[in-house]
């Protein structure tokens, strides 16, 4: 097995990128294993917060190489997560304290979590194939 050559991991990223995938999966677990919501794991768990900290902080490293798609694919999973986790607390909400909310909102959260666990898997297997999400 030859090393990885310098166009394939540029600056070292690729392990980077893992490390970042491995802590959004770990959030997702986590909201699995827990009586938590998966996306309330993933949008508001620390490995999460961690892993977009870090994709900030190497994003531009990663500019112009086939990496960038995985820090902007991870931004983005995360970014419209908490975006739809606001839209749809502010939309069921009020009418949780009716009790007709609380299964639109558990729904809503479910699916949610969902569409980010399976942007996490399908972005990894990308990255673990060498390709971009």
């Amino acid at each position: 097995m030859s090393a990885p050559d310098s166009s394939d991991n540029p600056a070292g990223l690729r392990g980077y990128v893992h490390a970042m995938y491995a802590l959004h999966a770990l959030s997702v677990l986590i909201g699995v294993c827990s009586s938590r919501f998966v996306v309330t794991a993933f949008v508001f768990g620390l490995p999460s917060i961690i892993a977009v900290v870090m994709n900030y902080a190497r994003r531009s490293d990663a500019q112009n190489t086939w990496l960038q798609a995985h820090f902007s694919w991870q931004l983005r999973s995360f970014w419209y997560a908490a975006l739809w986790v606001v839209a749809s607390t502010l939309l069921f909400g009020p009418f949780v304290l009716i009790a007709i909310g609380i299964p639109f909102l558990m729904l809503a959260y479910g699916l949610i979590g969902l569409w980010a666990a399976y942007r996490i898997v399908r972005g990894w297997l990308a990255l673990r194939a060498g390709r971009e999400p």
